[in-house]
């Protein structure tokens, strides 16, 4: 919240990369963020823009879960099982590389908020779907749409092998084994137990938590779905959140008419989001106007071309 106070625009991942892909004026973008997300900003705006990012240690475990050597090894194994038959679609928190690989194998990027219309576009496309890098946030959308999870299989980059329960034949869905180090620590006990505890209290997660969670949740879905939710919920209703603490922490404040707890109550905050606090924001403002350029993001123009792509297909729909 430190910092969200001096924001100009704040917002999920998908609000953020159509904030920086409209806004041409301004000459420095200081993206208090991930790397991933300062990198989708340098794609996004033009060349004479400057993307900072106040820390680069600001990292994303789930995104360093696939690399694009393992990736493109990974294609090469799949399209001997099944041909040209799949089409990659890669969750926007993912590096640079990964999304280019998706830009010029005629793939996509999604958000959380936008991955059912995504992954609905995807089929029309290919007959399969491959889904880096978040396992859980790929299941939860597929099984929305229908998809069972006998027709999901999950690629494992540690083995170089394909992991599933039904007839090989009919899997639609392949799921990178990767995941969200926060949301990971959400579980059904956790569920079990403010349902024991708080009967009346609705509990709403992020779709990064694992499948079981979801389906034992009440709701679930993006960020800007869960801050509208308890945005327009009543006065007095009672709310367990299933997602990282710093939000949680946030909505707690905003909607003192609410009772509001994290789902785990020993959850601890996104610790590389957390690297982005006042004194590296002061910092960065501070050598910007002394006429320094430090912590400058700035993406292969090969790389940024291909990724663009992949990023154009998505908001060309959103």
């Amino acid at each position: 919240d430190e910092v969200v106070q001096f924001s100009d625009a704040a917002g999920d991942s998908l609000q953020l990369a159509q904030v920086a892909a409209s806004n041409k004026d301004a000459k420095y973008i200081v993206f208090c963020g991930v790397h991933f997300m300062a990198e989708t900003a340098d794609m996004l705006t033009t060349d004479d823009q400057v993307v900072i990012l106040p820390d680069m240690r600001a990292g994303c475990s789930m995104a360093d879960m696939a690399d694009i050597e393992q990736t493109e090894r990974a294609w090469k194994e799949l399209t001997k099982l099944f041909g040209d038959t799949m089409i990659p679609l890669t969750y926007v928190n993912s590096t640079a590389a990964i999304k280019a690989f998706c830009g010029r194998n005629g793939g996509a990027t999604v958000t959380s908020s936008n991955a059912k219309q995504m992954v609905s576009w995807a089929f029309t496309q290919k007959e399969r779907l491959v889904f880096l890098p978040d396992q859980h946030l790929g299941r939860n959308t597929a099984y929305d749409l229908g998809i069972q999870l006998d027709k999901m299989a999950v690629w494992d980059p540690h083995t170089d092998s394909l992991e599933y329960d039904g007839d090989i034949e009919e899997i639609q869905v392949i799921l990178w084994k990767g995941h969200c180090s926060v949301h990971q620590n959400f579980t059904v006990k956790n569920i079990e137990s403010v349902r024991k505890n708080h009967p009346d209290m609705n509990i709403i997660v992020h779709p990064e938590c694992c499948y079981e969670v979801v389906d034992a949740s009440d709701y679930a879905g993006s960020t800007k779905y869960i801050i509208d939710m308890i945005e327009s919920a009543p006065s007095g209703s009672k709310w367990a959140i299933g997602t990282e603490m710093n939000l949680v922490n946030r909505i707690i404040q905003q909607h003192p008419d609410k009772e509001i707890v994290s789902l785990n109550p020993f959850m601890c905050p996104c610790l590389t989001m957390n690297r982005i606090d006042l004194p590296h924001l002061l910092w960065t403002l501070e050598t910007i106007e002394r006429g320094e350029e430090i912590n400058v993001i700035s993406v292969d123009k090969q790389v940024t071309a291909e990724a663009v792509l992949a990023l154009n297909r998505m908001l060309e729909r959103v």
